[in-house]
């Protein structure tokens, strides 16, 4: 059984919850880190503990929802294990996982329903990581000391 975390912000709140059910209903094994209402909420005071919890092996996978996903993945991206791929579409879903290893789905939770966000993530938990070329490249990812 796969370990998902799950975050968001007061934006991505009402498809975190519906996303929440599905992933239960499906039988993966999942930890909730809020929010948990649609107040105001800073989308790094969740993205932040999310990427550790993937970065230390705790969870094989982190989903994030924010607005447009994008701040919410790139406070994620500050984690030198962090690879979080914004997935507005199936496709771009696919790619994210299959040539980047992608460890974190972040959703544009304004703009996708709920249908396209569980076909999205449904893709990204089932594809895997191509390897071969893709791997040369993600391992040039993490910043190295000089």
């Amino acid at each position: 059984m796969e370990k998902i975390v799950i975050a968001s912000d007061h934006a991505g709140f009402r498809l975190k919850e519906k996303l929440v059910r599905w992933l239960i209903k499906n039988r993966y094994e999942i930890r909730d880190l809020g929010c948990f209402s649609e107040d105001s909420v800073d989308y790094p005071d969740y993205a932040h503990p999310l990427a550790d919890a993937v970065e230390k092996g705790e969870f094989d996978y982190g989903i994030t929802i924010c607005g447009s996903g994008n701040g919410i993945s790139m406070a994620s991206n500050k984690h030198q294990k962090i690879r979080s791929a914004v997935c507005w579409n199936e496709e771009i879903s696919r790619l994210a996982r299959a040539h980047n290893n992608a460890n974190i789905c972040a959703l544009p939770g304004r703009f996708l329903t709920e249908a396209e966000a569980i076909a999205i993530i449904k893709i990204f938990l089932n594809t895997p990581f191509e390897a071969g070329r893709h791997k040369r490249r993600i391992d040039k990812i993490p910043v190295k000391s000089r």
